[in-house]
């Protein structure tokens, strides 16, 4: 969601407390301050189904999830973000209530302003989180669930999740949370954004 970046650089102590008044949310890019756009019905909708899911999944466990106004904080790029949905499971996440170090998933909804980032230059710095253990990209314009899982040897693989035209439920697996949910449950009472189409 980075719309707009401010001409002077910041350092992190100073970001973090012009952010604390701020009634506009910033991320911050290794001195770089970006404002944040809006979002739309389809993409709140989807942040909802997911959030609903996960924490209905995660209650009796010791992880939390946290949706759009938890900062991600990445030490080795200094940054800081704010992924539409993250799940931590590390009890030293508890010292900050407004920043999480240790996220073992993020999510991020799609939207046409961001999927170039979303996809490029933030996936490279969510990857400095050593705890990180998969990277959801959840479509806005069509029925589909891109989910990128680090394995043991710290190699990324993709697994896409997508509406069959035979109407065959499909499920979507959530392996750092250990969560199976319907791809129609995502999706539930979501109206798809319209796709742009060249002429």
């Amino acid at each position: 969601m980075i719309a707009q970046a401010f001409s002077n650089r910041m350092t992190p102590a100073e970001y973090l407390a012009f952010e604390e008044k701020s009634s506009v949310k910033h991320e911050y890019v290794n001195g770089e301050v970006h404002a944040m756009a809006g979002s739309t019905d389809s993409h709140n909708r989807i942040s909802i189904n997911a959030v609903v899911a996960i924490d209905t999944h995660l209650e009796a466990s010791d992880c939390q999830v946290y949706i759009a106004d938890m900062k991600a904080q990445l030490d080795a790029c200094n940054c800081y973000y704010y992924p539409d949905l993250l799940v931590t499971c590390d009890p030293t996440d508890r010292a900050d209530s407004t920043c999480k170090r240790h996220a073992k998933l993020i999510v991020e909804i799609l939207s046409k302003s961001t999927e170039a980032f979303d996809r490029g230059d933030k996936f490279i710095d969510y990857r400095t989180l050593e705890s990180l253990e998969e990277y959801v990209l959840i479509s806005t314009t069509n029925k589909t669930v891109e989910v990128f899982r680090r394995s043991k040897n710290g190699l990324w693989t993709l697994q896409t999740y997508q509406k069959k035209a035979d109407d065959v439920e499909v499920v979507v697996e959530l392996k750092s949370i250990g969560l199976k949910i319907a791809l129609s449950a995502l999706y539930r009472r979501v109206e798809l954004a319209p796709v742009d189409r060249l002429s």
